[in-house]
């Protein structure tokens, strides 16, 4: 499957950057998501597969997705039998944030990108467009730290892994009234926050990647995309875990006033999930036996730079990681619009 779609995701996801990053800074977070989405699925729909979204995007806040169940690719057509050859055909399922941080991309703030992660038929977790508490911590405390514990407890488990003072270790926590005794906690065990506004994906991966000063994700944020964030750690042998929020009362925002834990428990059974309150971990959340994960910055991030434009093209740096070769390939892209007049290399 590497081999099969490896440089394709990355075009896929490139498109999707080049696309928002036209409406960066404009104010207009649901523009910047739509054009994503609809270039994220025009180039899906010119590659070789049969591809099922299994997690979209924006059903929360109602804005334009590539909606769960959704077919994509070439073999997907009415003419497939024409173009696809049943016994070389590739069937994925697909996890997608076309625009992740569109409040980031709309207001001109780092940290955006276009994200998705592919395996196998059956290979992802279908999560619904819930909340999810979760845990990312370095390879090193991998099976250590866990998410049943308190954030001092994880803090004293993640100093013994890494050979370093509670003092020394940075957490990433999401800026939401939600966090306040979580913040407070973190701060009273010595360790220091560092609190974003939106797109915990970047925040996650960034902590299985030494030198970015990124020791822990901690907090609740959007269930899908933390499946997306379990791909990428599966691949890079970091520790993920996640455990649904399906009760209003835990997030207390303005969209989960109309919920209910009893309808959100009904919901969660009718998509398979026996259990509401299980903490998975990342070989769970993202089983498949070839994981790829993809992601091109929209605007600058610790990882990734952002969507860069000049006279005639554009430069884009994206990450695609895949459990099959155990990489993680940074690949910096030029893209020629038309003949220019110079290629910007710095």
């Amino acid at each position: 499957m590497e081999n099969t779609l490896g440089l394709e995701i990355i075009e896929v996801v490139e498109q999707a950057a080049m696309a928002s990053a036209r409406w960066m800074g404009k104010g207009e977070k649901n523009i910047a998501d739509q054009v994503a989405v609809e270039a994220m699925r025009e180039r899906m729909n010119k590659i070789y597969m049969r591809g099922r979204i299994v997690i979209g995007e924006g059903e929360r806040d109602e804005a334009p997705m590539l909606y769960i169940g959704e077919e994509v690719g070439i073999c997907t057509r009415e003419d497939a039998k024409e173009y696809c050859n049943p016994d070389e055909l590739v069937e994925i399922d697909i996890a997608v944030d076309p625009c992740e941080g569109t409040n980031l991309v709309a207001y001109g703030q780092n940290g955006s990108m276009a994200v998705l992660a592919i395996a196998e038929k059956g290979g992802l977790f279908a999560a619904p467009d819930f909340y999810m508490k979760k845990l990312a911590a370095p390879p090193a405390a991998k099976g250590h730290v866990d998410i049943s514990k308190s954030a001092t407890e994880n803090l004293k488990i993640l100093s013994d892994c890494l050979g370093r003072s509670i003092e020394e270790l940075v957490v990433v926590v999401m800026d939401r009234p939600r966090h306040k005794e979580l913040i407070q906690e973190i701060r009273q065990a010595g360790a220091r926050v560092r609190l974003i506004s939106d797109g915990d994906v970047g925040a996650a991966i960034s902590c299985a990647f030494s030198g970015t000063n990124i020791h822990a994700l901690m907090g609740i944020g959007a269930a899908p995309e933390g499946v997306i964030s379990a791909a990428a750690m599966r691949c890079l042998g970091g520790h993920f875990q996640g455990q649904l929020i399906y009760d209003p009362a835990q997030v207390n925002t303005p969209e989960s006033a109309n919920w209910t834990k009893e309808g959100n428990a009904a919901r969660l059974k009718e998509m398979g999930v026996e259990n509401p309150d299980k903490a998975y971990g990342a070989e769970e959340l993202a089983s498949g036996k070839t994981v790829l994960f993809a992601a091109c910055g929209i605007t600058p991030g610790g990882l990734m730079d952002g969507v860069r434009y000049f006279k005639g093209g554009a430069r884009t740096q994206s990450l695609v990681i895949s459990s099959q070769s155990r990489t993680a390939r940074f690949v910096d892209t030029i893209h020629l619009f038309d003949e220019p007049k110079a290629l910007q290399l710095k």
